[in-house]
């Protein structure tokens, strides 16, 4: 305590002595910058609170993607790593040893490297008639809504909120599970193309298309973003497909036998008896899996995207106040990470109470 005491008094003197005064004042000032990519509707003019809370977004986003994707991907690797197909378990090792023994940094100088090297929109590479890949970004169909009030990014962000509760509510009565958290997103789905049915709201749907010399339509993924996503999602699907392949291996084979003896198919077994079982051992890994992917989303500060941390390192060098921006900083991510950590905490205790019953 006596050492904090110190080093407080000493930085606050530090600070006085070369003019910057100490506190938060600063986040309303004027940023005076611009940021490159943002959600939400920013100018040099507004003030640096909301440039941090764009890096915030930004952030978020792509944490909750790269978090969903790896997840997704790693499951289908860490399967098809026991598969019986001696080719396509060899691949699968091949791709784990590959990415997880190679840095991070290093893998998104990689993907930004080939995010630059595809041609321009007059001579981009299509994927499956709807997909472009240019060195302007990757352009992916997209969802329109028209006379929508709210804005489809905020209708998106409501319906994601009002899912997250319901899924909170079936935590607490003890109810959570695969198929009860999808026939409650087929209710809010189904609920939500009621309302925009009686409201008269027409949704289209979007393909980017070749004009000119450019493409339009669609939604534009920065290479930047998408350099970023993808190599978080290479990385730690590796990363979840060796926890995965560890947790179906903590079942004991006589589960195996036993659905087998009842008539039950590898994918029935798989998705009834075995994967029940091994979340136990999945969840509080896959919980550090996805804490490291948010933590290490800030690297994106290296290929140019502008997250939570590029933007605080700009407010730091513009406004001098490097102490607060990383006291901020600090507090931001400390606030993601124990957020993230009591949702997953808290499933992995209803997965546990539930072996623990049987």
């Amino acid at each position: 305590m006596a050492l904090i005491v110190y080093l407080t008094i000493n930085v606050g003197d530090t600070m006085q002595r070369i003019g910057i005064s100490p506190g938060f004042d600063f986040i309303w000032r004027s940023t005076n910058f611009e940021i490159g990519e943002s959600t939400i509707p920013f100018t040099a003019s507004d003030p640096y609170i909301r440039a941090i809370v764009v890096g915030l977004i930004n952030t978020l986003k792509v944490s909750l993607f790269g978090c969903v994707l790896a997840t997704f991907l790693g499951v289908m690797i860490g399967v098809a790593g026991l598969s019986g197909n001696l080719l396509l378990a060899a691949l699968v090792r091949w791709y784990i040893e590959v990415v997880r023994n190679t840095p991070l940094l290093l893998q998104l100088f990689f993907w930004i490297s080939l995010a630059k090297a595809f041609p321009a929109p007059r001579q981009a590479v299509a994927l499956l008639g709807s997909v472009y890949l240019t060195n302007r970004g990757v352009y992916i169909p997209s969802i329109k809504a028209e006379d929508l009030a709210m804005g489809l990014p905020a209708a998106f962000a409501a319906t994601t909120a009002v899912y997250a509760v319901m899924l909170l509510v079936l935590f607490r009565a003890g109810k959570f599970n695969g198929r009860n958290a999808i026939l409650a997103g087929l209710g809010i789905l189904s609920a939500v193309a009621a309302v925009l049915h009686l409201g008269r709201i027409d949704i289209t749907f979007e393909a980017p298309a070749l004009s000119g010399f450019n493409i339009k339509g669609g939604y534009n993924l920065s290479p930047e973003f998408a350099a970023l996503l993808t190599g978080l999602v290479v990385k730690f699907s590796a990363v979840i497909a060796e926890i995965v392949r560890a947790g179906i291996q903590s079942v004991n084979r006589g589960q195996w036998e036993a659905a087998r003896s009842l008539g039950l198919h590898n994918g029935q077994i798989m998705h009834l008896v075995v994967l029940p079982q091994a979340l136990r051992v999945i969840t509080p890994l896959t919980t550090s899996s996805y804490l490291d992917l948010t933590k290490d989303s800030s690297l994106a500060v290296a290929i140019g995207y502008p997250d939570l941390v590029s933007i605080v390192n700009t407010t730091a060098n513009t406004t001098g106040q490097s102490l607060e921006a990383l006291l901020i900083l600090i507090g931001t991510y400390l606030a993601i990470n124990l957020t993230v950590s009591a949702l997953m905490n808290e499933y992995n205790r209803r997965v546990a109470l539930k072996g623990m019953a049987r």
